[in-house]
């Protein structure tokens, strides 16, 4: 009776495994099953558990067998699930984790790890002038829809900003999104198909990668210099992938605070051009710089680049509003796109965020806050040195460091071990298409200039 309970337990392992693999798209429909000799030494299971499993699958009428060919997935699919249903690959730190951890209601918790400035830094008496402006303006701006591209008093005012990175865009060629990341969904839905393959940096920001996995996309990474990706190595990923895309941060880089150099820039822009590649720039933390870096939007003209744009992360994560440039047939086509998946724009946040652009408070706010991270920057550096972790870069602006951890110290570990001590950290693996880097971890300097910071990073240690 043990021994059968035994191989009823061990067949109803298997069973799961299949479902679940069923379940994440791993084995869609149509999809042969591994061998009953692979699943077999795949489990450490004997091959009489493996037929067993199989044919009560096949009864179930989740998978049918073809006679000398195997077994098949018939199940329609399950809803598309990103984490995985077991409980502990739930935990498991990855992307996934990163955001959930960042955007978890932790009221006394740390957040070096965090990508957002402190709330105490952002602009909110300018947000509160701006509403009271909103709320005295035409009803339509409280209640009604916008335009397909949204605001054109607001679109002008982005294109005269864009203008001063030496990007030309029209008005057709600029539309408001409701966020950077709704920008980068809309242009995936857009260029990409189930199976088809990106370039990203590696490290690249992890939403990136989370991204790609929400769209079925293959993430290829690219190693990243302090000048930006590794020419050689781009080179080679472009020969053998075939990308349909390459997405990069080529203001600030995140997370490695690094800039792109114009004759990396030059490079890249041919080899896109002879591979017939489209570039995807994100460029959220443009106006945390003190003087500009390269755009492969301005060298390029907005011919193969597409330019992401958000105030998210300078003026409030609160107020939802975003932008892409680009080929004015592409933001017609992102804009039937936008129609048929979020009807329009929010009209208040484009009135909102008009009038913070324009009434003189923004420029202020940002040169103060970029006064207030050169400070926190080199305190920072400061700090990380003095507890045995050493900067990759020292970044000319923005609010990242990507540090190196002690010899031997493991970042997912200390990254968890970090959260009984009430601190939110990101470590490096979660950033790499190719999981590497698992002894960096990202700090962001405006949330880490801190003695309870540090005190509590030296006991997760």
């Amino acid at each position: 009776m043990a021994s059968a309970a035994r191989a009823e337990t061990r067949t109803g392992q298997v069973m799961r495994i299949v479902r679940e693999r069923i379940a994440r798209r791993t084995l869609p429909p149509g999809a042969r099953l591994p061998s009953v000799r692979a699943m077999a030494e795949t489990t450490g299971f004997s091959k009489s558990t493996i037929v067993e499993a199989y044919d009560r699958l096949a009864a179930e009428g989740a998978i049918r067998a073809r006679p000398g060919s195997g077994f098949y997935v018939t199940a329609p699919l399950a809803p598309l699930t990103l984490d995985r249903p077991d409980v502990a690959a739930a935990r498991q730190v990855d992307p996934l984790w990163m955001l959930r951890q960042s955007l978890a209601e932790n009221r006394g918790a740390m957040m070096p790890g965090c990508g957002w400035l402190p709330d105490e830094w952002l602009a909110s008496d300018a947000i509160r002038k701006g509403l009271r402006a909103a709320a005295r303006g035409s009803a339509g701006t409280l209640t009604g829809y916008d335009s397909p591209l949204g605001s054109s008093r607001l679109r002008a005012l982005l294109a005269r900003r864009l203008a001063d990175q030496g990007i030309e865009a029209g008005l057709d060629q600029v539309m408001l999104t409701d966020s950077g990341t709704h920008a980068l969904d809309l242009i995936c839905r857009f260029l990409l198909e189930p199976g088809d393959t990106v370039l990203v940096d590696d490290p690249c920001y992890f939403n990136f990668l989370a991204l790609m996995r929400a769209h079925r996309v293959t993430a290829i990474g690219v190693p990243m210099t302090p000048h930006g990706p590794d020419i050689a190595r781009f080179a080679e990923a472009l020969e053998t992938h075939r990308p349909r895309f390459y997405l990069t941060n080529s203001g600030i880089h995140n997370p490695t605070g690094a800039t792109l150099a114009a004759p990396i820039a030059h490079r890249l822009l041919r080899l896109a051009e002879a591979h017939d590649l489209i570039v995807v720039e994100d460029d959220i933390f443009a106006d945390f710089e003190i003087s500009p870096a390269p755009r492969l939007a301005a060298f390029d003209g907005l011919d193969r680049v597409i330019r992401i744009g958000s105030f998210s992360k300078s003026l409030s994560a609160a107020m939802r509003c975003g932008h892409i440039a680009a080929r004015a047939d592409w933001i017609e086509a992102l804009a039937d796109l936008r129609i048929a998946t979020s009807m329009s724009g929010n009209p208040l946040a484009a009135t909102l965020l008009h009038s913070v652009l324009t009434d003189g408070s923004y420029r202020r706010h940002v040169e103060t806050i970029r006064t207030r991270l050169a400070r926190a920057m080199a305190g920072t550096l400061r700090r990380l040195r003095a507890a045995g972790l050493e900067p990759w870069i020292e970044p000319n602006a923005g609010i990242f460091v990507w540090a190196k951890l002690p010899d031997g110290c493991d970042a997912v570990a200390l990254a968890e071990a970090a959260l009984a001590q009430g601190l939110v950290l990101a470590p490096g693996k979660v950033f790499s298409a190719g999981g590497l880097w698992n002894d960096r971890m990202r700090f962001n300097v405006a949330m880490s200039d801190d003695d309870a910071v540090f005190a509590a990073l030296a006991r997760a240690l």
